[in-house]
C-alpha cells in the first residue's frame, strides 16, 4: 500500500481486534479507532445481557464508524469492527470508499479460549455462534486480506502488515 488506506480490523468476537487494530496503526503510522466506541449505549446493554444484535441495532454504530473513516481519507487510520456481512461492509464502503479490510480469522477453538480469558468486556463467549452463523467472508471483489490469528500479536501483526503491501 502507497498511499494512506483506512484499514478496518474485521473479523467474529475473540479475534483480537482490539489487540491487533492498535498495533497494525502503529505499524501503519496512522491513527487508531476503537470501534466498540462507537456502539451506543443500548447496544453494549444488549451485548452484555448476552442479546445478539439486529442490522437495525447495527446500522447507527455502522454509520458512526463509516463517518469516521470518511473524514480519515487519504490520511489513513485503523478501525477496528466486526463487519460480520457483506451489507455492512458495503454500508461501511458507501461512506467511504477505498476502504481496505483486514480479517482476523482462525480456528473457533482458539478464539473461544482467547474470549474465556478477557476481563472486563461486555461481549460473552455464549455469543460466539451468533457472531460465526452470522460471518460472511471477504469476498474476491472486496479489497482485503484474510489474516490467521494463531501465534503472538506481533506475530499476527506483522502478518497483516505483509498482506496488505501485497494489495493494488
Amino acid at each position: 500500500m502507497n498511499t494512506p488506506h483506512v484499514v478496518v480490523v474485521m473479523g467474529v468476537a475473540g479475534t483480537g481486534k482490539t489487540t491487533i487494530g492498535p498495533l497494525l496503526a502503529a505499524r501503519l503510522g496512522v491513527p487508531y479507532a476503537e470501534g466498540d466506541d462507537f456502539h451506543p449505549p443500548a447496544n453494549i446493554a444488549k451485548m452484555s445481557a448476552g442479546t445478539p444484535l439486529t442490522d437495525e441495532d447495527r446500522w447507527p454504530w455502522l454509520d458512526a464508524i463509516g463517518d469516521w473513516a470518511h473524514g480519515r481519507a487519504g490520511l489513513g487510520g485503523v478501525v477496528s469492527c466486526s463487519a460480520l456481512k457483506r451489507s455492512y461492509r458495503d454500508r461501511l464502503r458507501a461512506a467511504a470508499p477505498g476502504l481496505v479490510f483486514v480479517h482476523l480469522a482462525g480456528d473457533r477453538a482458539l478464539i473461544e479460549d482467547r474470549m474465556s480469558h478477557r476481563q472486563g468486556h461486555f461481549m460473552p463467549t455464549a455469543l460466539l455462534d451468533s457472531q460465526f452463523a452470522t460471518l460472511q467472508p471477504l469476498e474476491s471483489d472486496e479489497a482485503g486480506v484474510v489474516v490467521d490469528v494463531a501465534g503472538s500479536p506481533e506475530e499476527i501483526t506483522a502478518r497483516a502488515a505483509e498482506a496488505l503491501t501485497e494489495l493494488p
